[in-house]
């Protein structure tokens, strides 16, 4: 006889494998962020700063899926290290402008080696990594979605 679902077993819980891989992946990143001085979350705050320049606070959180509360002192301590700067908008002063300073910016060529060095310790096929990869932001997507609404 069959042993019937239990929706309250770990192992049939989406969210666990995805919070433990999550918290597993941070700790993986840390010794080469400690490197760089930086946190899981300030490193990813980085990488949208060194692609975009200039961002509006709330659209560094929208990348980032993060809130103004979670991103305020996380943006103070990198302007305390030299790495961004932060400014109220000439256009509309509500908005906070958060720029890469020089400093940040080089900051970027020293980071360079970090995702091929995360990669060398998760060793998964390339190809299952991109599945995972779009699996993910579906999913992210879709929460997102639900989320708004």
């Amino acid at each position: 006889m069959a042993v019937p679902f239990d929706p309250l077993k770990l192992e049939n819980q989406i969210c666990f494998p995805l919070y433990a891989c999550a918290k597993e992946i941070v700790k993986a990143y840390k010794p080469y962020l400690d490197e760089l001085d930086l946190t899981y979350t300030q490193y990813i705050t980085m990488i949208v700063l060194w692609e975009h320049k200039e961002l509006c606070v709330k659209e560094v959180g929208k990348y980032l899926y993060l809130d103004s509360s979670t991103l305020t002192p996380l943006l103070k301590r990198l302007e305390e290290k030299g790495y961004v700067e932060r400014h109220r908008s000439t256009k509309d002063e509500r908005d906070l402008i958060v720029s890469i300073t020089d400093t940040g910016a080089a900051l970027r060529e020293k980071a360079l080696s970090v995702p091929q060095r995360l990669t060398a310790c998760v060793n998964i096929e390339p190809e299952k990594a991109q599945s995972l990869y779009a699996i993910l932001y579906e999913l992210l997507g879709k929460l997102a979605e639900n989320n708004n609404t």
